[in-house]
């Protein structure tokens, strides 16, 4: 199918990432290349190198960024240093993550990642490694639940990876629909009236864990941060709390000077900030982009810069 993409918050990250035309960038999430095309459109004799782990998504940015001072690299970007490091990069000056699941990978049915269409129960953004029904099929109640609990903050974790484990001892659960009715039947009538998608929150948990994200994202920070000019930038887009937690964190520690006791009446580990927030608060999208795109409902953008 057309790989369409409307990418979120555009001119904000331009902004955010104050860019240089001579500058090295780095887009860590290809997916459409809107972000991609619009960082190296900027372009003179600058680069930007242009990463993502979708064979689709690679296929699509190469064809997009034709002509443009791009370089397009299939790798997650938790790998970023080594595909720096493998192009005889030493240092960028602006970095961006658009996290989360792309309009693509949700509109093709056939990925597995929608609970509104029938499709293989995959999930698999790299479309490599175990799916989402390996992880159905195999996992203990104990480890679906932490999973539902710890990536879906699902109330009813337990209840929902019990019923998962009893309907797959007749059969297995190979189809999205299979699970979200699963899901859906292990919830409260109360629950499933009330909430139009009640496997929303499971359905995320699950392609979390498959894709390993969070681990993925914080591995990226710390690499991506620390290929950074002085004066470099580093904005991420993130689309649900628990990713927009972390990068806060990070983003917090980073610029936090003093790291001693706040019982200590004075600072006595001389340490120094390694970066200076340049939105103290998350950007989220404007009306008309509200109105234009739903995928920015949720879009908070973060950007840091490199002291």
């Amino acid at each position: 199918m057309e790989f369409s993409h409307q990418p979120v918050l555009l001119q904000e990250c331009l902004d955010g990432l104050a860019i240089k035309p001579d500058g090295i960038y780095l887009d860590g999430t290809a997916g459409g290349a809107g972000h991609s095309g619009a960082i190296a459109r900027r372009l003179t004799t600058g680069r930007l190198i242009s990463l993502d782990q979708d064979p689709d998504a690679i296929e699509v940015a190469t064809q997009r960024l034709a002509g443009l001072p791009a370089t397009v690299v299939q790798s997650n970007f938790r790998n970023a240093p080594a595909v720096l490091r493998q192009l005889g990069i030493d240092g960028l000056d602006g970095a961006l993550l658009d996290l989360g699941v792309s309009s693509h990978q949700l509109d093709d049915g056939e990925r597995g990642f929608s609970y509104r269409m029938d499709a293989p129960l995959d999930m698999r953004m790299s479309q490599s490694g175990p799916t989402a029904a390996d992880l159905v099929n195999t996992a203990s109640r104990e480890e679906l639940a932490r999973i539902l609990r710890e990536y879906g903050e699902e109330p009813y974790a337990w209840a929902i990876a019990g019923h998962i484990v009893r309907l797959r001892e007749c059969q297995p659960i190979l189809t999205t629909l299979q699970l979200a009715d699963t899901i859906a039947s292990a919830l409260p009538p109360a629950v499933r009236r009330k909430d139009k998608n009640p496997s929303r929150r499971s359905f995320q948990a699950l392609r979390i864990a498959v894709n390993g994200e969070l681990d993925a994202l914080s591995e990226g920070l710390d690499g991506i941060f620390e290929a950074l000019n002085p004066g470099g930038r580093f904005a991420i887009i993130t689309f649900h709390s628990l990713e927009d937690r972390l990068v806060k964190n990070r983003f917090r520690q980073w610029a936090t000077a003093c790291t001693c006791p706040p019982e200590l009446p004075v600072c006595v580990c001389g340490g120094k900030a390694k970066g200076r927030l340049v939105n103290r608060k998350p950007i989220e999208a404007a009306a008309q982009e509200l109105e234009e795109n739903r995928r920015s409902r949720s879009a908070k953008l973060r950007v840091i810069e490199k002291l």
